[in-house]
């Protein structure tokens, strides 16, 4: 996926609901990879939305696939 391939989907206008669903569908999909050392998923949920807070990522969702992930914006 790159730049012209989605659309940013704030991450403030979801519901909290919405939000965590998709954050841990994220952390639990196959080859998700964090390095050598396993986190438990309330640690890898914590370091995604502070990664959303502090923008450095970004949800990001592709219209042509009708899927979604969380991009890196450094």
């Amino acid at each position: 996926m790159n730049d012209t391939d989605y659309v940013e989907i704030p991450w403030q206008k979801l519901s909290p609901e919405a939000l965590q669903g998709m954050l841990e569908e994220l952390v639990s999909r196959d080859g998700t990879d964090y390095g050598e050392q396993e986190l438990s998923t309330e640690t890898k949920i914590s370091q995604l939305r502070n990664a959303l807070a502090q923008k450095r990522a970004a949800i990001a969702f592709c219209p042509d696939s009708e899927s979604w992930t969380v991009i890196s914006k450094t």
